[in-house]
């Protein structure tokens, strides 16, 4: 069996709902404190036994990869000023892994991008995370719970988790049959179709496990909603041939890609740091 080494990251999107402070930043470098967003899903897939990050970016995200290279001689200026740590850390980051960088070609869509990888990925099954969306388990990585379960079925793997009506307004459902407690056999995935529209409260959120054979499909796949091609069309489509099962993962999401999911993952990060929580506490007290 072929472990799953390599993950594929769009990053190539404009960033639109932070303008104008991602005029000239990628929103995934935008900070949860003092580590940009970017980072935490990098270290999530390294975590869960990624070893190749392919990022496919786009015009004017050179900061994502400055920021997983080597910087000698920023390193040289931490040691110097006895900031030993700082340039230990500075040096852990670029080696996470292998950073790959593709220029993303093609129509939008969040289909292009792991289109754009297909001979990196070559015959191998991978995983695509989206780059703005911190999943936080301290006991099990969200990509790590994806991996065992691909592992254990030997199928593409969606991520799920139960959601209210309010959910079904804000994220695709997934229509089909409980196979165990945590694990669904996809028949498929309604994009928003509110409470009204579905029985199903199984939310369908970001990151794949992903087989090779995803590829020619995609590449067939038409544009859809906003003529854009998607990944999800493709991944129904793939369903006509082979079993697609979501895992039900137990974490908790912050979607940074919005203003308020990116403050509250800032608060809450901040909450559980041992040098920030009592003076945050301390001020939200006050403010109150």
């Amino acid at each position: 069996m072929q472990k799953i080494r390599k993950a594929i990251i769009p990053v190539a999107g404009f960033g639109t709902r932070f303008l104008p402070a991602t005029k000239a930043m990628p929103k995934e470098m935008l900070p949860i404190i003092d580590k940009p967003v970017i980072q935490y899903i990098v270290e999530e897939a390294v975590a869960s036994g990624i070893t190749d990050i392919i990022l496919v970016t786009g015009p004017s995200k050179r900061a994502i990869e400055d920021h997983f290279d080597i910087n000698t001689e920023l390193e040289d200026w931490c040691r110097d000023s006895g900031k030993t740590d700082q340039a230990k850390e500075i040096r852990r980051i670029a080696e996470l892994a292998n950073f790959i960088y593709i220029r993303q070609k093609g129509p939008y869509g969040n289909g292009t991008p792991v289109l754009n990888a297909k001979d990196v990925i070559g015959d191998e099954p991978f995983a695509v995370i989206w780059g703005d969306e911190p999943f936080v388990n301290p006991d099990a990585p969200r990509l790590k719970q994806l991996i065992d379960t691909y592992e254990q079925l030997q199928s593409p793997i969606m991520t799920a988790r139960e959601i209210d009506d309010e959910g079904t307004k804000k994220y695709g459902v997934i229509e089909g049959t409980m196979q165990s407690a945590d694990i669904v056999k996809v028949e498929k995935v309604i994009e928003k179709p509110g409470p009204q529209g579905t029985t199903s409260r199984i939310g369908a959120l970001g990151a794949y496990i992903l087989t090779p054979d995803i590829f020619p499909i995609l590449e067939n796949t038409k544009l859809g909603k906003d003529d854009e091609l998607w990944l999800v069309d493709a991944i129904q489509e793939l369903g006509k041939q082979r079993p697609i099962h979501a895992k039900l993962v137990q974490v908790k999401l912050y979607d940074t890609g919005s203003k308020i999911g990116w403050l509250k993952a800032n608060i809450d990060f901040a909450l559980q740091r041992d040098d920030l929580k009592d003076e945050l506490r301390k001020y939200i007290d006050e403010i109150k």
